[in-house]
């Protein structure tokens, strides 16, 4: 069943207040939810190539404990490794055929670490602990069969677009202090990035936490003079974004002049998972990027699941994807919510309910709409199984 309706809220751009967070790449949330999918697609690919198709798999209860390290100016040494534990359930053998699961686990996570933390070492600074049994046998009997796969769960979920002008900030302002770019400029900055958006009206507040390295800085008064010159390099950055009256930073607010190491936020390897914070997989971004108070939330964590069975997953990215094609092919919506609602045992291509709900342009009815909208759900539903493959090979973020 589709349904098409107006939205019964206000527009996010016409409420006083927005409240948008981002927790960029090393952040411990961040860091769990971006390994236990890079499993994912690595089992994936692992299953295709022995057993020519995807198998039960949900690589989503992961936890990141954090470690211990000794920190001084122009100085550190790590004392105890992070410890990341990757759980839940993976099938190991088919028709008389194994894989090493959990070999591809940890070379899956070592090499997205490798890849994106330049100063966690992912074989000395992490140590890994597997936790994947077997599935139960109703659920993994949902693979037996070729074709659609049946959902694997009961379970809601909430796409929208288009992102508000708040949120494209605190999304590309975490992006551009975490892009190639930036590190080249600024390499004693570390990849734990926190932004925080504060919207009155026209007036946004954006709060940014991000450690800087200390073997690059030699005192205190290296790391405040570094702290100015990055926060007036955040501050030429936002400018360029319009909608607002005025725009303020405020960097690394916790620290204090005068208190030595601790008045200062330094970091040896790049995220607080070192000896601070741990991370756990469904806590961190939603999966266009950013968490949004104000917005509709689905409570599903994409991160990890199997992308061929599990709702929580492809209802999650879809709504999404959903919402941003209906804004883009018809003219006259101003915003767009997709709701995407399973019952397991259902194939997936015919949910329970996909619903949309519509913020017209002034001028223009629900019913102007509701025909093209309906086209367009039902066309999207029907090349699922293309778009579980592109999940499989990790062609979109999760977070």
């Amino acid at each position: 069943m589709i349904i098409v309706e107006p939205y019964p809220g206000v527009p996010i751009v016409d409420q006083r207040l927005e409240i948008v967070e981002r927790k960029g790449r090393g952040h411990p949330d961040s860091l769990c939810d971006s390994l236990m999918e890079a499993i994912s697609v690595a089992l994936s690919q692992a299953y295709i190539k022995e057993f020519g198709t995807i198998l039960h798999h949900n690589i989503d209860k992961g936890l990141l404990a954090a470690g211990s390290v000794r920190k001084n100016f122009g100085e550190g040494e790590v004392l105890q490794p992070i410890e990341l534990t990757i759980g839940d359930r993976a099938t190991r053998q088919s028709g008389g055929r194994s894989i090493p699961i959990a070999d591809i686990a940890v070379d899956a996570a070592r090499s997205w670490l490798a890849k994106n933390m330049r100063y966690v070492d992912p074989y000395r600074n992490v140590s890994y602990r597997v936790i994947l049994a077997p599935g139960s046998e109703e659920l993994t009997n949902i693979f037996s069969f070729p074709g659609i796969k049946a959902a694997n769960d009961t379970s809601a979920t909430v796409g929208y677009y288009p992102l508000s002008p708040t949120e494209k900030i605190v999304l590309s302002l975490e992006r551009y202090l975490n892009s190639q770019e930036f590190k080249m400029a600024y390499p004693e900055t570390g990849e734990d990035v926190k932004v925080m958006a504060l919207r009155r009206g026209k007036d946004l507040d954006l709060t940014v936490a991000m450690p800087l390295l200390c073997r690059a800085i030699s005192s205190e008064l290296d790391y405040f003079s570094c702290k100015d010159v990055v926060t007036r390099e955040m501050t030429e950055f936002v400018r360029q974004f319009e909608g607002f009256e005025a725009i303020s930073i405020h960097y690394n607010t916790l620290d204090e002049r005068g208190k030595g190491m601790e008045g200062v936020y330094l970091s040896l390897t790049g995220t607080s998972a070192e000896d601070a914070d741990s991370g756990q997989v469904g806590r961190g971004n939603r999966v266009n990027g950013v968490i949004s108070v104000n917005r509709p939330l689905g409570t599903e964590a994409a991160a990890g699941k199997n992308p061929v069975s599990h709702v929580g997953k492809i209802y999650n990215l879809l709504s999404h994807q959903m919402a941003k094609t209906l804004y883009t092919e018809i003219p006259g919506i101003r915003e767009v919510f997709v709701f995407l609602v399973s019952r397991i045992g259902t194939p997936i291509d015919r949910p329970e309910i996909a619903a949309a709900q519509i913020v017209p342009q002034p001028g223009l009815e629900i019913r102007d709409l509701a025909r093209r909208v309906e086209e367009i759900i039902a066309r999207e539903l029907s090349a699922i199984d293309k778009f579980c493959r592109e999940l499989s090979e990790g062609k979109y973020p999760i977070c």
